[in-house]
């Protein structure tokens, strides 16, 4: 196995590499289409000899991500709590890992910031409750063969790559993500393509890992151009974080490839209002004028976003994007996370209190995922009060009672 230290480093695991020029486009002149918020003082601070082409190269950005003691010290005031976190970091544990780009979103000396408290880690991850589980899901029990999980009849998770950008400190897979174990390999992705192949009742396939969009193009369409050969499968989706926390990786090269597979759909992992950059409203709006459906997913996070004024900004801002706020999480009990979990009481309430408030696009599902492989459970505040006669009682977003008529016909 290899370390993650050294993984990424070697580009050939990505891919060739090779470029059309793609990756340049627009990368001169990005800074001044978009306007400036914070990230003009990060770069000049820390990487004032970095121009805009290179800046908006996203293997540069990997290549220069923080990722240790020395890199995170270097653009943030890391509390003792934090030092003493970032040091106990051993063995096979989460990776820290985090761009240049998203860094210059936190600031740096704020250790109680949102983004940050999701990025930098905290003495209680290795504070473990007797119920978490390093698979909370489940999904090695539902794994018929290396980076496969088939937990529904008509759909697979198929795992790409362990590989991210950043390493989101409540990660469901933080026991594998970044450790060298789904390496790109082609070997692997055959084994897990002739599984789909045979099994014809799989109509859905969502790559994700890791982040599947890390891959280079040429290794990326290698798998899509397979997986649509496969004449059962019907929708492919991809789940990523790229457009949020390394926005250059969606150039207009990438978005064509995508749009080339419809029906394809990429579900995106949006946090906090903060990610709404205009550099990520340019990767998605290049998606989207790919034709590629954009749909959202959002961990709900005690100190990070469990507050109303916060979702609301969150879910209207994605539509502005042109993504459809389509799950919010509960954070999963995996080991380390406690920190991170609120009551799914609390999660249904601020959810009640996004009707009439936000159009209903920008409503989510509240959903749950039940331990040990039970699936996405779906959570809904109850606005039915009861019933009166043949008048079923309802209350509005309000809180106030109305009456349905609802007699029994049958």
């Amino acid at each position: 196995m290899k370390p993650q230290t050294e993984f990424m480093e070697d580009e050939s695991r990505l891919g060739s590499g090779k470029s059309d020029g793609s990756d340049k486009s627009d990368a001169s002149d990005m800074s001044d289409k978009l306007g400036a918020h914070d990230i003009a003082t990060f770069r000049k601070k820390h990487f004032p000899e970095v121009g805009d082409e290179l800046w908006n190269d996203w293997r540069w950005q990997l290549r220069n991500r923080f990722r240790d003691m020395e890199g995170l010290s270097r653009v943030f005031r890391l509390s003792q709590a934090e030092r003493a976190a970032v040091a106990r970091r051993a063995g096979p544990s989460l990776p820290v890992g985090i761009t240049p780009y998203y860094a210059s979103l936190i600031p740096p000396n704020d250790p109680d910031d949102q983004l940050r408290r999701t990025m930098v880690p905290r003495l209680q991850e290795f504070d473990i409750q007797p119920w978490e589980r390093t698979d909370p899901l489940g999904e090695e029990a539902h794994s018929p063969l290396p980076g496969l999980v088939h937990t529904y009849p008509h759909k697979v998770l198929f795992l790409a790559t362990d590989f991210c950008a950043t390493y989101c400190r409540y990660c469901t897979r933080s026991r594998m993500v970044g450790a060298g174990e789904f390496l790109p390999d082609k070997h692997l992705w055959e084994q897990a393509l002739r599984y789909i192949r045979e099994h014809t009742e799989i109509r859905d396939v969502l790559l994700s890992g890791g982040d599947p969009l890390i891959l280079a193009d040429d290794r990326l369409e290698w798998l899509l151009s397979r997986l649509r050969t496969i004449p059962h499968v019907e929708i492919i989706r991809i789940g990523s974080k790229l457009p949020a926390v390394l926005p250059q990786r969606v150039t207009p090269a990438l978005a064509r490839l995508l749009g080339a597979y419809a029906p394809l759909w990429l579900s995106l992992h949006f946090t906090h209002p903060r990610e709404l950059t205009p550099e990520s409203a340019l990767a998605c709006g290049r998606l989207a004028d790919a034709g590629i459906p954009l749909m959202s997913q959002t961990v709900l996070l005690a100190g990070v976003n469990d507050d109303s004024e916060t979702l609301a900004d969150l879910f209207q801002g994605l539509l502005r994007l042109r993504v459809k706020p389509y799950y919010l999480h509960q954070c999963d009990p995996v080991a380390g996370s406690s920190h991170f979990k609120t009551s799914v009481q609390h999660g249904l309430r601020l959810l009640s209190g996004l009707h009439g408030r936000l159009t209903g696009y920008a409503i989510p599902h509240y959903m749950i995922d039940a331990p040990g492989g039970g699936g996405k459970v779906p959570v809904s505040p109850n606005h039915v009060v009861g019933r009166d006669g043949n008048d079923l009682l309802l209350s509005n977003y309000r809180g106030e009672v109305y009456r349905y008529p609802d007699p029994d016909l049958t």
